[in-house]
């Protein structure tokens, strides 16, 4: 029986202002998100899904307007 590996999974660095960093820090307190790294993560694959259908639509616009609300777009 073969085992499967996981993939090594390479990660890079971005900047974002303190003062952004911080609210998001607040706003995932008591959320089950491990660090802001993991909750913006999460927010990019959902806004990059190629997933169409009318769910993940609509996911995509709350996602993009609380991404404005707190000053990343």
């Amino acid at each position: 029986m073969k085992v499967k590996r996981a993939q090594k999974t390479e990660f890079t660095s971005i900047s974002i202002p303190t003062a952004l960093f911080k609210k998001v820090e607040k706003h995932i307190e008591d959320t089950g998100f491990p660090s802001v790294s993991g909750y913006v993560a999460f927010i990019l694959r959902t806004l990059l899904s190629e997933d169409g259908n009318k769910k993940a639509d609509y996911e995509t616009e709350l996602v993009k307007r609380r991404l404005r609300e707190l000053g990343y777009l």
